[in-house]
């Protein structure tokens, strides 16, 4: 509470701004007697400010600034505020909106960020259920499987991974396993 006015942060993890709206447009319906539900959007380089009827620049943004200090990807902060009948002035409004935000962060679990490397390679058919293995064990992802006159696998796994699985498959191919991009990059 600050000067009768109760304000509720949360963060939460999403996709992108289709979910977030989805995520605030629940939050509207599960708080009909709030004044404001402000909210801030860092996800796969979309980003919002919206004060919702709050003064320009008072809610979002700063609250979209906490979500860039703390160097955070694919998340949503929101802010529900009941008004108490005390203004806070434009001051009071960044601080409570803030305060608010890093107050959620702190208590929240944070994931960290994996990037992806996409690889292609091809095999002889021979070849192929080795190469599925070896893909299961490191944790890739098989994105697509291609079978002409060889078996070409398109996979994901985290960057951080790409050279040890790229030294063990050129090892265990023999000469016989071909890259069709350069791996990591």
């Amino acid at each position: 509470m600050i000067k009768k006015s109760r304000f509720i942060g949360c963060v939460q993890s999403v996709e992108g701004r289709a979910q977030a709206q989805a995520i605030v447009a629940g939050l509207r319906t599960e708080h009909p007697g709030a004044a404001h539900v402000c909210w801030a959007l860092l996800a796969g380089g979309q980003s919002a400010a919206v004060d919702d009827g709050e003064p320009g620049g008072t809610a979002g943004r700063p609250m979209l600034d906490v979500l860039r200090h703390h160097d955070l990807e694919g998340v949503l902060a929101t802010v529900v505020r009941y008004f108490g009948g005390v203004k806070l002035g434009a001051g009071g409004l960044v601080r409570a909106y803030t305060d608010s935000v890093a107050q959620a962060l702190a208590v929240a679990q944070k994931t960290p960020l994996q990037r992806l490397a996409i690889l292609s390679c091809q095999v002889p058919y021979a070849l192929e259920g080795l190469l599925r293995r070896e893909l299961e064990a490191a944790g890739a992802q098989l994105q697509e499987a291609g079978h002409g006159s060889v078996v070409t696998l398109r996979f994901l796994l985290p960057q951080a991974d790409v050279p040890a699985l790229v030294a063990r498959l050129n090892e265990r191919g023999q000469g016989h396993l071909a890259w069709l991009d350069t791996p990591g990059a």
